[in-house]
């Protein structure tokens, strides 16, 4: 099982959370975490845009990036959010498990691993 961090940015810390708590809620993220503001400056439909945006990164496994991502993407307020992810190579194998046992879906009997 392989593991990534997955990032996105939004214009409010309100909205990271909301993202965050949904994600980590759904066991789609062990951990999610908020940082900023910082900011951007980008080209969108020909233009020059700046704003200020949070950066946010989430912990999870390969298995579980799609269903992230369209979480993500769908509880997102951008016409085209930024959503991509990079693996974790190396990590303390004690964190690693974590992730992969707080991302691992639910049993039926509502306990989880």
């Amino acid at each position: 099982m392989g593991h990534l961090q997955a990032m996105t940015s939004i214009d409010s810390s309100e909205a990271a959370e909301r993202i965050g708590r949904l994600l980590v809620e759904r066991r789609l993220a062990a951990c999610f975490q908020v940082l900023g503001p910082i900011r951007s400056i980008y080209r969108w439909r020909g233009e020059i845009e700046q704003a200020d945006e949070w950066i946010c990164l989430a912990k999870t496994t390969t298995e579980r990036f799609a269903e992230l991502a369209q979480e993500i993407a769908q509880a997102h307020p951008y016409e085209t959010p930024e959503i991509i992810a990079t693996p974790i190579v190396h990590g303390l194998g004690d964190y690693l498990d974590w992730i992969t046992a707080e991302t691992a879906p639910s049993t039926r009997s509502g306990q989880h691993p």
